[in-house]
């Protein structure tokens, strides 16, 4: 539903209350953008959503890009194919997110995509050849099975909507392990490419590949609906790059947790525009993969320090 490409390297000049503040302005605005694929996914179909989201995006990013003074160099890639592999995957996971939301509550969507950063663990091990010791893996087993809490109650429907609302948790659910291998792309690619790049030229990707889905139903909206799609394109630019920029003034350690905010703007907007009434048995099962993530992330950030202070020790003294 969005890139969540994390800069190579964080500002020089640290502002850890402006990192946080644009943080959480990007994650009302991304919130802000599912909602309006909520409100049009009825009729519109997610292949086409993805379509608005990218291609509107495109002008946003690039005005953003000739800005910095990064437009000559911003888009050079050095790995080609990673890009497309990190775009397959990007845009299998916004259409699949999409998707869920024509069938799911907002705030349910949102807590099935924390999968996200607990399979990115998983996946890093495998594909990556990362370590993860067992705290790492507790966590991921705790927020797993917040996961499964949050799915069971979709699960056991057989007919009429309740088959709807399975396939939506199948697709939210597949969203998020389609989001992860997005981000295990982009862990290996951030050696090679700039962060504009990938940015830029994963919009780029989503675009084209979207046109694919045009046989499978697209509709003419209706001009209401194209108003909000061209938003939900304008919003996405917009909530990349206040995201992008959070972590040039502040630590992923610092911001990272605050993309948890989402729930609370998620059940908010849920409430008051979709008359969407948070279950205990969802709000519990959030509950347990919020902490997975927040125990993960704060796991990171201590093996950051301690490789710090390493390399620190290591380096010869003079």
């Amino acid at each position: 539903m969005r890139d969540t490409t994390t800069p190579a390297a964080p500002s020089l000049q640290p502002n850890p209350a402006l990192g946080i503040a644009l943080k959480l302005a990007s994650v009302l605005v991304f919130i802000i953008m599912s909602a309006l694929i909520k409100a049009v996914a009825d009729h519109v179909p997610p292949g086409e959503a993805v379509f608005f989201r990218s291609a509107f995006a495109i002008p946003v990013i690039l005005g953003w890009l000739a800005w910095r003074r990064e437009l000559a160099t911003g888009l050079r890639v050095q790995n080609p194919l990673g890009h497309v592999w990190r775009g397959v995957a990007g845009t299998s996971a916004m259409g699949l997110g999409f998707a869920a939301l024509g069938f799911l509550p907002l705030p349910e969507v949102t807590a099935i995509g924390y999968a996200s950063p607990l399979l990115v663990v998983i996946f890093a091990a495998m594909f990556l050849g990362e370590e993860v010791r067992a705290f790492r893996l507790t966590a991921v087993a705790l927020g797993l099975a917040g996961v499964l809490i949050v799915l069971s109650p979709r699960m056991n429907g057989v007919e009429g909507r309740d088959i709807g609302e399975a396939f939506g948790a199948m697709a939210a659910l597949m969203g998020a392990v389609f989001a992860a291998l997005a981000q295990v792309f982009v862990r290996k690619m951030v050696a090679t490419e700039r962060t504009s790049a990938i940015v830029f030229w994963f919009t780029i990707t989503s675009a084209g590949l979207s046109l694919i889905t045009i046989p499978f139903g697209w509709v003419w909206p209706s001009p209401t609906e194209f108003a909000l799609l061209v938003a939900v394109g304008l919003l996405g630019g917009l909530g990349q790059i206040l995201l992008t920029s959070s972590y040039r003034f502040a630590d992923a350690s610092i911001v990272a947790p605050f993309d948890y905010a989402s729930m609370i703007f998620a059940l908010g907007i849920g409430y008051v525009v979709f008359d969407e009434v948070p279950t205990l048995i969802m709000l519990a099962g959030a509950s347990l993969v919020i902490a997975a993530g927040v125990m993960i992330i704060w796991r990171e950030h201590r093996l950051g320090l301690e490789r710090r202070r390493q390399r620190k020790a290591m380096t010869p003294q003079g």
